[in-house]
């Protein structure tokens, strides 16, 4: 079985991981913070906006059951790409939309997968392409919030279901 990664920020790193955790094919997913300056930055500093980081999630997947430009239209179907640095009342470039790519395979899919998803917004999408670079896991407790705490946080209930709905909806063969 072949791995491949996506790096991904579209928001709180707790509603992009409940959705791709959700994807036939996506093996695990990580959230943490990258494309900032601070060595090993922690929540408190990210959440200050002074570091340059984003909150994001990392996807393990394989490439033979979904690809990545399936993950890429997953991403924009379910945030609102046209915001900038900003998904609802999270405002900040740490809630900035953007793809994160390891390879010049990955970087032109991205750019790819922003005109494809232009057709879909009337505003002009503010997601940026940015080169890959570190990766700093969140603290344990970010890790799989929805299932852990977030059914218990009126910010997650929120917003969670209606984008768990919109993936059954939009990428049925896709989702669990």
């Amino acid at each position: 079985m072949t791995i491949e990664y996506a790096v991904i920020s579209g928001g709180c790193f707790w509603c992009t991981e409940a959705i791709f955790k959700e994807v036939i094919g996506v093996k695990s997913v990580e959230s943490g913070y990258t494309g900032g300056t601070v060595e090993n930055p922690t929540y408190a500093q990210v959440c200050s906006g002074k570091t340059g980081h984003a909150e994001a999630i990392r996807v393990t997947f394989d490439p033979q059951q979904v690809s990545y430009d399936e993950l890429l239209a997953i991403h924009f179907a379910t945030h609102d790409p046209t915001q900038l640095n900003r998904q609802g009342n999270d405002i900040g470039s740490q809630y900035r939309s953007a793809i994160f790519f390891t390879s010049e395979q990955q970087r032109q899919t991205a750019k790819i997968a922003i005109t494809d998803a232009q057709k879909n917004h009337a505003a002009p999408i503010v997601t940026t392409v940015e080169l890959f670079e570190k990766w700093y896991p969140a603290e344990k407790y970010h890790q799989n919030y929805w299932q852990n705490e977030g059914q218990q946080n009126s910010y997650c209930l929120a917003i969670i279901p209606a984008k768990l709905q919109k993936l059954r909806s939009l990428f049925a063969k896709q989702s669990r």
